[in-house]
């Protein structure tokens, strides 16, 4: 395996939510083998690009990785006899390059490591795992009253958070979740300032919000510690699945997800609200609300993950969102979440693609009318609901909550104006990034248009009325100047025969 071009160095974080896609340019044959020389590109800039080059046997290997989701994937069959022969590879290519689009256009599967190391092995060629364990045994030895049960592989979609099942010796009963993640490309906040955030999160008790116990942050990194539930996330809950697998066998094809019955989608909505409704109010940005990082403990959804916007890691939802540029606050961005969270509690599943128009087999009305509210084509044209109109929606207005008291986070000042600051930040990045995904749709449309039957057909029309009108206007041309070449610029005069000699004119020329 091997690469012709490497993308180009930068100073600046990656993105790991920047779809890539893939097309096979070309085929080469070798002695025993033939190699596909593969186009990647990461958004929608051409100048990003690069080229690998991959043989068949790389391609199974991949397939091989992405057995565990259960999802059938359309790797075309291996062939011993004859597999080299031109149409065969012509045929092969176009299966090959069918699989490609498959797994790129995935939601999970596009951003699983295998997928990027496949396409991108200039940025995913570290060992994150190994990093991770390093990090986490520095800790342990400034800090031994913590001791690792089992690391949990894969629990999670993030390439760069590793998770770890750990206990506190003092007490040995309890089990905890320590996650190690790189800083993502979205920090905007200072070491300082990062810190004094960390631990203001570290010190809130609210019955909305999943506790954090510890942190420790680096200028790349950070260590993490909260309660673990062996009951797992609301989306395990729905999927019915152990919290500790791999989440690509959870949650790409699961077999037992069920929606969840009204009662339960009004007072977990009306209470993951309320969650935001108080970080809002607080100041505080979230922009990670997904049906993963919300835990639920004796009847009440808390939120988790809090911290995320603070370290910079993008959302798992921003392909979708960046798509729409009137989603372009982080208040926007928790509401088209929350729309996407109440679709899966409702169906038991995400939807495939926003907007959504339609909603079949749910007769309540009340809950539809909420989520075209956030969903529907219109709604991702001319806005979205505050979270304090949600609130008051006849589907959430009336739900009784075990904590009615007014909630607060007191943000000291200094803090707040960072995290305005960096909230600012955030938003510019999103908004810039929507306006080069704008300029070229446009420039998509224009191009697929031009290209069009029924633009050639229309210009080859324009090209021959063009050409009758050119012919029209030189034919009557031509009669003027032979009409011209008969009388002359005065009046009539009587015919004449060629050998006769000219008539002089009878008018004056104007001096020059």
């Amino acid at each position: 395996m091997s690469f012709l071009e490497k993308p180009a160095p930068g100073g600046l974080v990656l993105d790991d939510t920047v779809p890539l896609t893939a097309v096979i340019e070309a085929s080469q044959n070798l002695q025993s083998h033939t190699e596909y020389i593969i186009r990647v590109q990461r958004g929608v800039s051409s100048d990003n690009s690069w080229q690998v080059i991959r043989r068949y046997s790389d391609f199974d290997v991949l397939n091989s990785s992405l057995m565990v989701c259960g999802i059938t994937l359309p790797l075309p069959p291996k062939k011993l006899i004859g597999n080299m022969d031109r149409e065969f590879i012509a045929e092969r290519q176009r299966g090959l390059q069918a699989y490609l689009d498959s797994i790129t256009q995935h939601p999970m599967l596009s951003s699983a490591l295998p997928v990027k190391k496949f396409l991108d092995p200039n940025n995913y060629s570290a060992n994150y795992t190994e990093i991770a364990l390093q990090q986490v045994s520095m800790f342990f030895r400034s800090d031994p009253k913590w001791e690792v049960l089992e690391p949990l592989k894969d629990m999670g979609w993030r390439i760069r958070k590793k998770y770890f099942l750990i206990k506190n010796k003092e007490q040995a009963k309890e089990r905890y979740l320590l996650s190690w993640v790189d800083l993502g490309p979205d920090k905007f906040l200072s070491d300082k300032d990062l810190q004094s955030a960390m631990k203001l999160l570290t010190s809130l008790s609210s019955p909305y919000l999943w506790p954090l116990l510890f942190s420790s942050t680096s200028e790349s990194s950070a260590l993490l510690i909260r309660p673990f539930s062996e009951k797992g996330s609301l989306r395990d809950h729905i999927c019915k699945v152990k919290p500790r697998e791999n989440h690509l066998k959870k949650y790409s094809n699961p077999k037992k997800s069920q929606g969840l019955e009204l009662s339960h989608i009004k007072l977990y909505g009306r209470q993951i609200l309320e969650g935001l409704k108080l970080l809002h109010d607080s100041g505080l940005f979230y922009g990670h609300l997904h049906a993963s990082n919300i835990m639920v403990e004796d009847g009440v959804c808390r939120l988790m993950d809090v911290e995320n916007s603070m370290l910079g890691v993008p959302s798992v939802l921003r392909p979708a969102f960046t798509q729409h540029r009137k989603i372009n606050t982080s208040e926007s961005i928790d509401i088209f979440c929350f729309g996407h969270l109440l679709y899966e509690m409702t169906y038991g599943r995400p939807p495939d693609c926003v907007p959504v128009d339609q909603y079949t087999t749910v007769p309540y009305t009340t809950l539809v009318s909420v989520l075209q509210s956030i969903l529907s084509t219109e709604a991702c044209k001319t806005g979205m609901p505050t979270v304090a109109q949600l609130i008051q929606t006849p589907l959430f207005s009336d739900v009784q909550l075990q904590h009615s008291e007014k909630l607060q986070i007191r943000v000291p000042s200094r803090l707040k104006e960072a995290l305005k600051t960096a909230k600012e930040s955030l938003e510019r990045r999103l908004q810039e990034e929507q306006r080069v995904l704008h300029q070229y749709r446009r420039l998509t449309r224009a191009q697929s248009h031009h290209g069009s039957e029924e633009e050639k057909k229309r210009r080859k029309i324009l090209a021959r009325k063009q050409k009758s009108r050119q012919s029209t206007y030189e034919n009557e041309e031509d009669v003027s100047v032979r009409n011209n070449n008969n009388s002359g610029s005065g009046a009539s005069s009587p015919p004449t025969c060629p050998s006769s000699p000219t008539p002089p004119s009878t008018t004056e020329h104007a001096p020059f």
